[in-house]
């Protein structure tokens, strides 16, 4: 990329805050004019920097707490750094707490006209807009009530709605969407599309790795306000990963772009010796067509006594697309729902130094691409059915799905799709 595409310059972004125990200890501050300190110093943020081109994605990853708010009130003009620089150049949509700037007295339309003001649309510009936002928002004869009747989902609507008539050279979104109902979040995600297509930048916040994967080319990681990683993606997703997996300290202690990215983990109870990837036949290969069988052997070794286990794979292609996902437990699931009297997974005790073969079997529906095979294993607690991982191995294989030349078909998947015709003979209507 040249340096003019820049659109976001961030250099060692910082923003710290003044934390007083007592009330009157800041008027103590500003009276005694900083000869005695009355306040701790809190860093919400310290030592950010990344660059945004034009047309590119970014994903910003991290828990609960780690920063990622400050950092996108940074960006939106929110807020202002304490230390570090940060340019931006271009219009930004910062889709942040939608609707919190509304006027509950105000209707739909006059909120949007007002919120359409803030932003830097002209009337005209509104007046055009306004059926579009109109439209867009689905409120129907809502849309010329008081906000104050409005559900959390419909406001939401509304703002989303007037937002993304800016056509923003930068769109910042982060879990705001997650409160509209799926098909409004379809819609919303399919504006987003065209907004990038156009040339927009995107800068997304999410805690479904999969929303980060597809939407965005490199992501940053962030916890307790310091960046552990910038860089790919789907790297910065498997250090994401990691940092959930109780690894903190390992990568905060040494978080360099080389070593956090984890291609695997295990807490020592649990290992996945080997991942094998064949035909039904049990002819191990990495290529297969539209009327093979997938044979996946798991093979995986306890260190303890363990019981209660669930081992799962995903499949993602090469854009990093979850495909398919599938486990023990889910398997379990079904049984249950059927009352089938299968044997349970669940029930299985998996005893110290013992080995175990687990063989996932299916027909190939998938569509011609390049696959990844992602392994997982957890203990399920008995009581509040919650997992808790033991180990995962992400490219824990790889295989590529080819199209038979007498069996043609496009997309994700093989539907198995069949076509079938009825003659229908119309009658004559005409009047003699």
């Amino acid at each position: 990329m040249c340096c003019n595409d820049v659109i976001i310059s961030a250099q060692n972004l910082g923003k710290s805050y003044q934390l007083y125990d007592k009330p009157h200890h800041r008027l103590l501050q500003t009276l005694l004019r900083g000869k005695k300190q009355f306040f701790r110093e809190f860093w919400a943020l310290q030592g950010v920097s990344f660059e945004l081109h034009k047309g590119e994605s970014l994903g910003i990853l991290g828990r609960n707490g780690a920063g990622k708010s400050t950092l996108l009130q940074l960006l939106s003009g929110v807020l202002a750094p304490t230390t570090g620089s940060l340019q931006v150049n271009g219009r930004v949509a910062a889709l942040l707490e939608l609707g919190s700037g509304f006027n509950p007295e105000f209707t739909g339309r006059e909120n949007a006209y007002l919120n359409g003001s803030i932003l830097g649309l002209t009337e005209a510009e509104m007046d055009a807009a306004m059926p579009e936002i109109e439209r867009f928002a689905g409120v129907g004869d809502f849309f010329d009530q008081p906000v104050k009747l409005y559900s959390s989902g419909m406001m939401v609507r509304v703002a989303f709605a007037v937002q993304v008539q800016l056509n923003p050279d930068i769109l910042i979104v982060d879990e705001a969407l997650a409160v509209g109902d799926v098909l409004f979040q379809k819609k919303c995600y399919q504006r987003i599309n065209e907004l990038l297509a156009s040339g927009t930048s995107l800068i997304l916040v999410s805690h479904d790795v999969e929303s980060v994967r597809l939407f965005a080319q490199q992501a940053l990681l962030i916890d307790t306000g310091k960046m552990l990683y910038y860089g790919q993606a789907n790297d910065a997703i498997l250090a994401y990963q990691a940092l959930l997996s109780g690894l903190e300290q390992q990568i905060v202690s040494n978080a360099t772009p080389t070593n956090i990215v984890q291609k695997c983990f295990s807490n020592g109870k649990l290992e996945i010796e080997n991942v094998s990837v064949a035909k039904s036949s049990g002819e191990v290969t990495s290529v297969f067509y539209s009327n093979d069988n997938f044979l996946f052997t798991i093979r995986i070794r306890a260190t303890e006594d363990l019981d209660n286990l669930f081992v799962a794979i995903r499949i993602i292609n090469k854009q990093g697309i979850k495909i398919y996902s599938w486990g023990t437990f889910s398997q379990d699931v079904a049984r249950r729902h059927v009352n089938s009297e299968a044997e349970l997974f669940y029930n299985y005790k998996l005893k110290k130094d013992h080995a175990l073969n687990l063989i996932f079997s299916a027909p190939c529906t998938l569509g011609p691409d390049f696959y990844e095979l992602q392994v997982a294993t957890s203990l399920v607690d008995p009581l509040t059915q919650d997992a808790h991982q033991l180990s995962w191995t992400n490219e824990a294989a790889f295989f590529e799905v080819r199209p038979l030349p007498n069996y043609p078909f496009g997309g994700v998947c093989d539907m198995r799709m069949t076509v079938s015709w009825q003659e229908t003979q119309l009658q004559n209507t005409a009047k003699d």
